[in-house]
């Protein structure tokens, strides 16, 4: 963010123009805000309708982790079948 500039210097011509600049600036901001809300809204609404489909449960709850982790560190030799639920 940038500092005002020095305030005495300007004329009242700049300085309104300053202030219509700012306000239109916050406006997107605001804009730009209730966007992002509305689409934070929209994902947790289908996180919530996942979580009442699968009982609260997730996916990853049926990954064995030990096993995973053997596998990224490629201590597991042959075929891999990782299932995930």
């Amino acid at each position: 963010m940038e500092p005002l500039p020095d305030l005495a210097s300007l004329s009242d011509e700049d300085l309104k123009k300053l202030i219509d600049e700012l306000t239109q600036e916050e406006h997107e901001v605001s804009y730009r805000r209730r966007l992002l809300h509305g689409k934070i809204d929209i994902l947790r609404a289908e996180l919530v309708a996942r979580l009442q489909k699968t009982e609260g449960q997730s996916v990853l709850d049926h990954v064995d982790v030990n096993r995973l982790s053997e596998i990224l560190a490629g201590k597991v030799r042959g075929r891999v079948v990782l299932e995930l639920g």
